[in-house]
């Protein structure tokens, strides 16, 4: 089915994005892998393809476009080059909402020209050792000590972590307020006490650097305090919808994608004599893959408009989310097998896509978490 929610000047976007996909990540990303971490000259050379903050205001040097759609062609578009290391969806559509719905003018004039250009990459610190999903159980704390807060405690699987000049930190500021009591702490490279801890060893998305981070005695001055004190989760709750719909994009790119490169493998592999195209059991897989894929297209389409529009509400989010990141695991593993012992190398892409795409339906809230989410919301 065409799509039609893309105008001529999103068509041009996606243009400029794979341009510069081909020219600054391509052929760069092997050697990233091998790194674990990508080059801060890519940001950079982001930055300068106006690919960095799209929806900042132009006076702070972004592009003055909240239009989600083009966040939407930047998710496929990556997902397709299988560029996941580059986190531009971390940095644009998770962390630029806070830093432009939340910052105070002082704060915009300090972080967001960064932002833009690529020279302050950025991080939201949240999930613990001892607690993921669950923010009550969150134990790092920020003591009121006049002019600053002291904060101390730990962060763990933090993309970005070692690259990030400028964290949004979750900690707790009014012990006994429990999830109400927390509040956003900007923590900024060189900050006395911060430290990074090793980048973490992952099945996929090597180049992506997830870290470890730590934070003794780290003395946040108060003019870092980032929206209302003891209003982090309700900061968090309003931006949630938004991380979803950009990991569902990516999730239905990905199922699309490996669909396509299966169809051309099919046709040109041969088994007993002829292409496994002309099987029936892989005509009908093919045909499977292709109907869950459009069907789940239309729903993301719809959701991805309704989100330009700020119609897009928390539960229809979570079923995004979870129905397009779930059909990417399956598409995945159903692709790989098709591939036959040649799905199992490196060095083609489904495998690739296997390991990488594993994350999808566990960060920005698990599986189980969009149903619970959804379920609240049908049954009380």
């Amino acid at each position: 089915m065409e799509r039609q929610i893309f105008t001529a000047e999103h068509d041009a976007f996606r243009e400029t994005v794979r341009t510069f996909l081909a020219k600054e990540v391509t052929p760069h990303y092997e050697q990233w892998e091998k790194d674990g971490i990508v080059s801060r000259e890519a940001w950079l050379a982001a930055g300068r393809q106006g690919l960095l903050g799209l929806a900042v205001d132009e006076e702070y040097g972004g592009g003055g476009n909240t239009d989600f759609r083009y966040s939407a062609v930047l998710a496929e578009e990556f997902t397709r080059a299988g560029a996941a290391g580059l986190a531009i969806g971390l940095h644009n559509d998770i962390i630029g909402p806070y830093l432009t719905s939340l910052a105070t003018e002082e704060q915009k004039r300090r972080w967001l020209p960064g932002f833009c250009d690529g020279s302050l990459i950025t991080a939201i610190a949240m999930t613990e050792p001892g607690a993921g999903s669950d923010l009550q159980g969150i134990r790092t704390t920020a003591e009121d000590k006049g002019d600053h807060w002291l904060l101390n405690g730990s962060k763990t699987f933090i993309s970005n972590g070692i690259l990030a000049d400028l964290v949004i930190v979750v900690a707790k500021t009014t012990p006994e307020g429990g999830a109400h009591g927390l509040s956003l702490l900007v923590v900024e490279r060189g900050m006395a006490g911060f430290e990074r801890g090793r980048n973490l060893d992952k099945i996929g998305q090597k180049s992506q650097d997830t870290a470890e981070l730590f934070f003794n005695d780290v003395r946040v001055p108060k003019e870092n305090l980032l929206g209302e004190l003891d209003g982090a989760f309700i900061h968090l709750m309003t931006n949630l919808a938004q991380e979803r719909m950009g990991i569902a994009v990516a999730g239905i790119a990905a199922a699309e994608h490996l669909l396509e490169i299966t169809m051309e493998y099919v046709k040109e592999r041969e088994a007993f004599g002829r292409p496994l195209a002309k099987l029936q059991h892989i005509r009908f897989e093919i045909a499977e893959m292709a109907t869950e894929c459009a069907v789940t297209r239309t729903f993301l389409d719809r959701c991805i408009v309704d989100h330009s529009d700020g119609r897009l509400d928390a539960v229809h989010a979570s079923m995004a989310k979870w129905w397009a990141t779930e059909l990417q695991k399956r598409v995945a593993d159903r692709c790989l097998q098709l591939h036959g012992g040649y799905g199992y190398m490196t060095e083609y892409r489904v495998a690739k896509a296997f390991t990488d795409g594993r994350i999808q339906t566990i960060y920005g809230g698990t599986t189980e978490i969009m149903k619970e989410i959804i379920g609240r919301s049908l049954l009380g």
